[in-house]
Parts: structure tokens; C-alpha cells; sequence
């Protein structure tokens, strides 16, 4: 029986680096489980128009930052648009193993064999490889991994590793000094090979 290694919660948002600033604030409040959902339900900090999206886009974000120590919650609130973007590359990476996958075995693939795009028949196949790996995805269903799929499309753009989601050409990736700099001092092995391995 395969190791369950993936789960679809990236289905809930991309990036969000907007509303990641503000999520990121609230955990530097040191805000516990009750009084973080008074702020997103209650006070609406995410300004958004139903509570039900409120929660849902919290709670992604939320289960993204805690596994990374405070520096990057402080990059992401603080930091430039730049900073704040790939550090929320890094924290979707270490949430879901499989972007971190895709970037470490497609997209590096891709820049050395000197292809120009990615393309969702890339993603596909990768995605039948998935389901060898860990037994449960095959058990998605298909609006979920085809929502999963433009989920992962629009973060590549966001972080600027394809310019579009419509071209999916792919460019030139840096990892800024400052966020490997965080990343060699918190021991963020997998998300750094991740972003090493496209550079």
C-alpha cells in the first residue's frame, strides 16, 4: 500500500499575498485558535464578502504559515511584494508536497532540457505518476484535480517562474538572497531544493 504523501488543500487559493499579510499579522499577535477566527469572522480582516469564504482562505493560509518558524511570517508582513511572494512560495511548497514535487521534477526538467513552456500535458503525466506514489489521489475527483491543476498553474505565475497562465512560457527564476537566507537558517531542506533546482 503506498505512503500517502499529497492532500488537495491548495484547491482552496493560490498565492494570496494580500490577504497572506494580514493572516501573517495575526500570528505574530500571538493570537489563539478563537481569537484568530473572531478576527477573520467577526471583524471581517480579510474583507471579504461571505464568512464561509473568510474561513476558507484563513484556514489554507493558516495551515500554511505555522509549519515555518516566525522570520518568514515577519518577511511576508513586512517584507516587499517580491519578498512577501516568494516566501509564500516557499510556505505553499512545504504545505503541499505536491507543488513542491511538480517544480522539483517537471519544471526542473523542463529549464534543462531547454524547453521553452510547461504544459498541462506535463502536469497530467506528472499526476499519473502521483497516483503510483500515493494510492489516495487516484481517489480525487476530476473537478477537484482540474481545479488543483489551474491552483498550481496560477502559482508558478504568481511567483513568477511561467509569465502566464495563458502562455505558460516559462522564465528566469532567482531566489532572492534574503528568503535562501531563511531558508539555509531554519533547516527548509525540501523547499530549498525545490527553488535551487529552477534557478
Amino acid at each position: 500500500m503506498s505512503e500517502q504523501l499529497y492532500h488537495g488543500e491548495i484547491v482552496a487559493g493560490s498565492l494570496l499575498v494580500n490577504e497572506s499579510r494580514k493572516i501573517a499579522g495575526l500570528l505574530l499577535k500571538g493570537l489563539d485558535e478563537k481569537e484568530f477566527y473572531r478576527e477573520v469572522l467577526v471583524l471581517n480582516v480579510l474583507q471579504k464578502r461571505s464568512p464561509a469564504s473568510a474561513k476558507r482562505q484563513a484556514k489554507l493560509i493558516r495551515n500554511r504559515l505555522l509549519p515555518l518558524h516566525q522570520d518568514f511570517w515577519g518577511m511576508i508582513r513586512e517584507g516587499s511584494h517580491e519578498q512577501s511572494t516568494q516566501a509564500l512560495l516557499v510556505a505553499s511548497i512545504v504545505h503541499s508536497r505536491l507543488l513542491g514535487d511538480f517544480i522539483k521534477q517537471v519544471i526542473q526538467l523542463q529549464i534543462k532540457t531547454f524547453q521553452k513552456q510547461v504544459s498541462y500535458r506535463d502536469w497530467d503525466g506528472f499526476f499519473e505518476e502521483c497516483k503510483q506514489r500515493d494510492a489516495s489521489v487516484a481517489a480525487w475527483t476530476e473537478s477537484t484535480t482540474k481545479k488543483i491543476r489551474q491552483v498550481v498553474f496560477r502559482v508558478l505565475a504568481e511567483a513568477k517562474i511561467i509569465d502566464s497562465t495563458r502562455s505558460m512560457t516559462l522564465i528566469p527564476f532567482s531566489l532572492l538572497p534574503e528568503v535562501k537566507e531563511l531558508l539555509v537558517r531554519h533547516e527548509e531542506s525540501y523547499a530549498l531544493e525545490c527553488l535551487e533546482a529552477i534557478q
